[in-house]
């Protein structure tokens, strides 16, 4: 008799760790962008002046006559978060790897995790070799965002089945929250033009954007009240068709948490971007992607995925294994 592969004798995942991780990997996504402003505010984004090590010939900071400790220990700190969310991404994959029977949605979304984290690290260390130009800042914090969203609907896929997904509301509906989910792109870029020609640049040394910030800051509150008007036009767009609840309780925490985004970012600006304020309006990016990809999952539904009872197993009389339906049978006959 062919015995089990220790492979098929690994426990299958259940839904609800599967879940827990997921969940894990999208704190751990807008943890690492919030921690990355820390970085910038403090002027310590060229603490480890090299990459993939700190200083030349150390992964580890060591005294430089140039460069403060604590600034470098910022730096290298960042850097560890990385590997930690790392390792998040991969016991994402490693679990949907697991799941029985493996659902391909779920899988491809998890390997999208670690994958966009390496990438992020190559971004940054691009950045890091470019001197934290303002343009290579800006793709830096933009991926972090698709990250999130990528992690939205990661959470999502870890409770629900893999087969095909029945629309909660019409295509209309639909349409109107993919023109939302645009002028959001827009809006995220817009702000990281702002930071281009702001004051925090993660070191004092390093060239702004050479634009007027009051022009791109107008521009940002344009494009929040562009955003906020697709949102009202869907929300009376949700109440036409009667769209489920759940979306409309997943609407309502959007629309609250862009509403505390633009009143931060109007603070702000007030008060000349302080740096806490800073690092806590990369939190509300953050927070504003993640509701809106929730929004977006909240227009289909599947099932909540089933978990096969594992074989029982009995013995023979030569010490082999299997299964006791296949025993039961052998009995009868």
């Amino acid at each position: 008799m062919v015995r089990p592969s220790l492979v098929s004798r690994i426990p299958a995942t259940p839904p609800a760790l599967m879940r827990r991780l997921a969940i894990g990997n999208l704190v751990a996504q807008i943890g690492i962008a919030v921690t990355g402003s820390v970085v910038r505010v403090t002027g310590s984004g060229l603490g480890c002046p090299t990459w993939p090590q700190c200083n030349p010939g150390s992964l580890v900071p060591t005294p430089h006559p140039e460069i403060a400790p604590l600034i470098q220990w910022i730096e290298f700190g960042n850097r560890l978060l990385g590997v930690a969310v790392v390792l998040v991404a991969g016991s994402c994959l490693l679990a949907a790897l697991f799941t029985r029977p493996r659902r391909r949605r779920l899988t491809l979304l998890t390997a999208m995790m670690p994958l966009g984290v390496v990438a992020q690290a190559v971004i940054g260390g691009f950045t890091v070799l470019a001197g934290l130009s303002w343009w290579s800042v800006m793709p830096h914090f933009l991926a972090s965002m698709v990250l999130v969203w990528l992690s939205v609907l990661l959470v999502s896929a870890a409770g629900e089945d893999d087969v095909a997904a029945t629309r909660t509301v019409p295509g209309a509906v639909r349409g109107l929250i993919v023109v939302s989910t645009v002028v959001l792109v827009a809006l995220l870029i817009a702000g990281t033009l702002v930071t281009a020609a702001g004051p925090h640049a993660g070191d004092a040394a390093t060239p702004r954007l050479d634009v007027g910030v009051p022009l791109l800051a107008q521009l940002h509150a344009d494009l929040l009240f562009a955003y906020l008007g697709t949102l009202v036009g869907l929300g009376f767009a949700l109440r036409a068709v009667s769209a489920p609840a759940a979306l409309g309780r997943r609407f309502a925490v959007l629309v609250a948490v862009v509403l505390a985004q633009g009143a931060l970012g109007g603070i702000q600006y007030a008060l000349g971007v302080p740096e806490l304020l800073v690092s806590l309006h990369v939190l509300g990016a953050g927070l504003v992607t993640a509701a809106a990809a929730a929004v977006w999952t909240g227009t289909s539904t599947r099932p909540s995925p089933s978990t096969p009872p594992a074989p029982s197993i009995t013995g023979d009389s030569d010490g082999s294994a299997r299964p006791l339906v296949e025993a039961g049978t052998a009995e009868r006959s």
